[in-house]
């Protein structure tokens, strides 16, 4: 613990993982072996599900039976609609799929964790067609996890560039030791309950303002700014009105997030492509002027980027509409708390 007046789990080691090793002041981040960098360079969704469950780089067998079991499971989802209609009437994307996941039935784990993981994207998907007065798109077995994502979101199949992008966001968020909905469900899990439950409490802490929630302040935060030569001023405003600024700040990392540097290069990678308008100057603009600002004020609490700054550009860029992300209920930081290696509880992920 910090001391006789710690509260909460801050610092109290948990878990012992071999899934990730959080760095905060060196700004490191390790999955399953492999810095964050690495694989958001080089690994598609596929690739890190293996890695995640099996501890191995897979062949090029195992990525390819990855890819099967993932497309069988998304056709699984994408069956149980019609069944499941009451739960993606809801007005909040976060309620419908929490209510979608829990239809799943439960039964051997192994098999659950590929069902749900296939499920996810074909609920939040047809949630935000029959929000859009549009009919679910079905699957396509011959898309990669990521790429069927984008077509079940927007009918027809996607850029490359963009499926590439969301697989990079995908890979930089796989594991982050012990975070709120981590923790959640792993609580559950201790209790020996079914693998659904746990996933359910996990989507539930996910759902939390303070958990989640600031890609979509980020972009609102963006286009409040408008152009790069205003950013400065209209931060200043902001923190003079005793608001804070969206993206900007760490419980753990004492320097810049490994993952914002990750998903930076992903938002780099699709405007060459020509897969997306440019972003990156502007975001570029905010976050240098933010960091300044925000070290005058706090010269005691280094705030810098954060890993939901550059998810929500990528995001962005890549053309998901912010009525799918997770919406902060106000304004917010992540700053403050200790962080215990081994994978302390309550850390911001």
């Amino acid at each position: 613990m910090d001391g006789p007046h710690a509260s909460g789990l801050d610092g109290v080691v948990v878990a012992e993982t071999a899934l990730s090793d959080v760095d905060g002041e060196r700004g490191r981040l390790i999955i399953r072996g492999f810095p964050v960098e690495d694989l958001v360079e080089r690994a598609t969704f596929e690739d890190v599900s293996w890695l995640m469950w099996n501890g191995l780089w897979p062949s090029a067998d195992g990525r390819e039976t990855m890819r099967a079991a993932l497309a069988d499971a998304r056709a699984q989802a994408f069956a149980m609609l019609p069944s499941i209609g009451d739960a993606l009437e809801a007005a909040d994307g976060m309620e419908a799929l929490r209510a979608a996941v829990g239809h799943i039935w439960a039964g051997d784990p192994d098999t659950d964790r590929v069902r749900i993981t296939g499920a996810v994207p074909v609920f939040a998907a047809a949630w935000a067609r029959l929000q859009a007065k549009s009919s679910p798109v079905a699957p396509q077995s011959s898309l990669s996890h990521a790429a069927d994502t984008l077509q079940m979101l927007f009918g027809g199949e996607p850029a490359p560039a963009r499926a590439r992008g969301l697989d990079a966001c995908f890979s930089c968020v796989v594991d982050h030791g012990m975070n709120a909905s981590t923790f959640a469900a792993r609580v559950v899990a201790s209790t020996g309950s079914d693998l659904v439950s746990a996933i359910v409490a996990g989507i539930g802490a996910l759902k939390g303002p303070l958990h989640g929630g600031a890609p979509g302040p980020v972009l609102d935060m963006l286009d409040g700014v408008g152009r790069a030569d205003c950013a400065r001023s209209w931060l200043e405003a902001e923190l003079a009105a005793g608001r804070r600024v969206m993206g900007m700040g760490h419980r753990i990392y004492r320097v810049r997030d490994p993952r914002a540097e990750a998903l930076e290069r992903a938002v780099f990678t699709l405007e060459r492509a020509g897969g997306a308008a440019d972003r990156l100057t502007l975001a570029h603009a905010v976050e240098r002027e933010a960091e300044r600002l925000l070290a005058e004020r706090h010269p005691e609490r280094p705030l810098r980027a954060n890993v939901e700054f550059y998810t929500a550009v990528l995001l962005d860029a890549i053309g998901i509409p912010r009525t799918l992300f997770p919406r902060s209920l106000r304004p917010r930081a992540w700053w403050g708390g200790a962080h215990t290696s081994r994978s302390s509880a309550g850390s911001a992920g």
